[in-house]
C-alpha cells in the first residue's frame, strides 16, 4: 500500500493557509485518515525556540538575511528528522504549514540571497523528504494586508513593506510555473469553503488512497 501523502501549504502572510490546514485536518479526521499537522518554523522544541527568535524576540530586529536563512534551515532539519519522516514512515498523512518553498521565496527572492546557495541549503536540510503536493494560496497585496490587520500580535515578517510582499507573491508564482507537477495554485480570495472543496477534489484525484477513503465514507453516508 502506498504511503499517505506529505502535503504542504504555502503563500504570503494573510493568504489563509492556516485556516485551510485546519479544515483539511477536520476532513481527514471524519474519514478516519491518520494525520499529523506541523508548522515552520517550529514543530519541535528546538524549532519553536527558533520560531520565537525569528518572529518575536526583540534582538531579531537586527538579524541579517544570512542568519535568518540558516535559522530557518536549522528548524527545518530538526523537524524533518524528528517529526515528518517518522510520521510518514508510521503511516500518517503529514500536513505542514510552510516548508522549504517559503525559504526559496522569502530568502531567495524577497531577501535576494544567492538562489543557488538557498537551494543547496534546502536540499541539505530536507534530504529526500520532499512534499508530494503543495497548495499555494495566492492573494493580492491588498487582500493580504487587510487580513494582517486583524487583532493579533504581528510577527517580524508581517511588518515588512508592501514591496517585499509583492516580491514574495511574484516569487511564489514563478516557483509554481517551474514546479507544476507539485505546486497547485489556489485563488486565495475565494471563500474558505470553496477553497476547501477545490483542495479536496485535487487530493482525491491525485492520491487513490484518499479517494478510496472518501468513497467509503460517501457510501456509509448514503451519498
Amino acid at each position: 500500500m502506498a504511503r499517505l501523502p506529505f502535503i504542504t501549504f504555502e503563500g504570503s502572510e494573510g493568504c489563509g493557509k492556516s485556516t485551510q490546514v485546519q479544515m483539511l485536518a477536520t476532513h481527514l479526521e471524519i474519514l478516519g485518515v491518520p494525520f499529523l499537522i506541523t508548522r515552520e518554523p517550529g514543530g519541535t522544541a528546538i524549532g519553536e525556540s527558533i520560531r520565537e527568535l525569528l518572529q518575536f524576540a526583540p534582538q531579531s530586529a537586527g538579524m541579517t538575511p544570512e542568519t535568518e536563512l540558516l535559522l530557518f534551515e536549522a528548524s527545518r532539519s530538526q523537524l524533518v528528522r524528528e517529526v515528518i519522516k517518522p510520521a510518514l514512515e508510521s503511516g500518517q498523512c503529514v500536513i505542514t504549514d510552510r516548508f522549504f518553498d517559503s525559504t526559496t521565496v522569502y530568502q531567495g527572492v524577497a531577501r535576494k540571497l544567492d538562489r543557488k546557495i538557498v537551494r543547496q541549503l534546502n536540499a541539505f536540510a530536507v534530504a529526500d523528504c520532499v512534499p508530494d503536493i503543495t497548495f499555494l494560496l495566492d492573494v493580492d497585496l491588498k487582500t493580504a494586508q487587510s487580513r494582517m490587520r486583524q487583532p493579533r500580535r504581528p510577527d517580524r515578517m508581517e511588518q515588512e513593506s508592501g514591496e517585499f510582499y509583492e516580491q514574495v507573491r511574484d516569487g511564489y508564482l514563478e516557483l509554481a510555473k517551474w514546479q507544476r507537477d507539485r505546486v497547485v495554485v489556489i485563488e486565495g480570495w475565494k471563500s474558505p469553503s470553496d477553497i476547501e472543496k477545490e483542495i479536496w477534489e485535487t487530493l482525491v484525484k491525485r492520491f487513490p488512497e484518499l479517494a478510496a477513503k472518501s468513497e467509503v465514507n460517501n457510501q456509509q453516508s448514503g451519498i
